[in-house]
């Protein structure tokens, strides 16, 4: 008898396969930025050689990098080793400029892989190693990481502080920046008004990064800066603005909850929180780039995840916050803002 039915669609192992060798993206940019060789090929296209002498790199080490590169599409390749940027590379792997975003893959075979090689264990216990969300171990750990991803989330604060109008503001604008870190949304707020104020809290020794880095933009003279764990330390009241710059994902949610309350009381009515998280959506089947967030704050964090904007809007709605909302901005995810009423 003749079957009628569709012919099935082989399963092959093709796709396992790429996924195991998923590391190798990631820690070839990793090497490519420490070495410089996008930076080199910036002025124009280079041989082997001519790359070579410049990063003080052997040859033999360097051509089968830059190949794989290549195939990443992350350099072009003409004749047999004439290694030249992409758009791509050359907006977004070029460390002199403010696009650069080769920030993240510095950190990745010093201070992420290491800690997700004992993902099995810690998908055992449910527990971290070591708990970046304890000031005792992470502090060091961001010290070492919030200045180089300052370029991930300028942009997005670029056009926050558009969409808060700042640029037309008349008074004062008091700004409570959370979990300050490099001081990118206090920075890029300030940038746009001479009016705005910035209060930035965070651990102490974070806070010396944050104080170097607005010193390097001369804005130090309009931050205060205040030392201490986001549920203890003091926020002031009457703030027009406050910021939580991808902190959420690694308080958890009981932690969560209490720091919204805590930041309805600090806002003055009529206030603005805005909110930049890796959002997943309400059945946690995507984004992608929220999903392995969500491992990453396992692997890190004691009680961190990512969230879906229903999760967060419940959680404000809760604190008193009303109006909630997204905006979109440039990066993994929109922005979620909110408002404490005006009376």
């Amino acid at each position: 008898m003749i079957s009628t039915e569709a012919p099935r669609a082989q399963v092959t192992p093709e796709r396992l396969m790429q996924l195991a060798w998923a590391y190798a993206p990631p820690l070839a940019i990793e090497a490519a930025v420490r070495l410089r060789i996008f930076d080199t090929l910036d002025d124009g296209s280079k041989t082997l050689d001519q790359i070579a002498s410049a990063t003080k790199c052997s040859p033999r080490g360097l051509s089968p990098v830059l190949n794989l590169l290549t195939g990443f599409g992350l350099l072009e390749k003409s004749g047999r080793d004439i290694y030249a940027l992409t758009p791509e590379s050359a907006a977004f792997l070029v460390s002199t400029k403010p696009s650069f975003q080769g920030g993240i893959f510095q950190h990745m075979s010093r201070q992420l892989i290491p800690n997700w090689l004992h993902l099995t264990e810690i998908v055992r216990t449910g527990q971290p190693s070591e708990g970046v969300n304890e000031e005792r171990d992470g502090a060091a750990f961001f010290q070492q990481f919030v200045e180089d991803i300052f370029p991930m989330s300028y942009p997005s604060a670029r056009l926050l502080a558009d969409g808060l109008g700042l640029a037309t503001a008349r008074q004062t604008v008091s700004v409570l920046d959370l979990g300050a870190g490099s001081g990118v949304w206090g920075i890029a707020l300030a940038q746009a008004s001479p009016k705005v104020r910035v209060r930035a809290v965070d651990w102490e020794g974070v806070l010396s990064v944050t104080r170097r880095v607005a010193e390097k933009f001369g804005l130090a003279d309009r931050f205060t800066f205040v030392p201490g764990d986001l549920l203890e330390a003091d926020f002031g009241t009457g703030h027009q603005v406050a910021i939580l710059g991808h902190i959420l994902h690694s308080e958890g949610e009981k932690r969560s909850r209490l720091l919204l309350k805590k930041i309805f009381e600090a806002l003055a009515p009529g206030g603005t929180l805005a909110i930049a998280e890796f959002l997943v959506n309400e059945d946690r089947t995507g984004p992608m780039n929220g999903l392995i967030f969500a491992v990453n704050m396992l692997v890190q964090t004691t009680a961190g995840n990512t969230y879906s904007f229903a999760e967060i809007r419940a959680w404000l709605q809760e604190a008193g916050f009303t109006n909630m909302r997204q905006m979109d901005a440039p990066g993994p995810s929109p922005l979620v803002l909110a408002d404490r009423p005006s009376s």
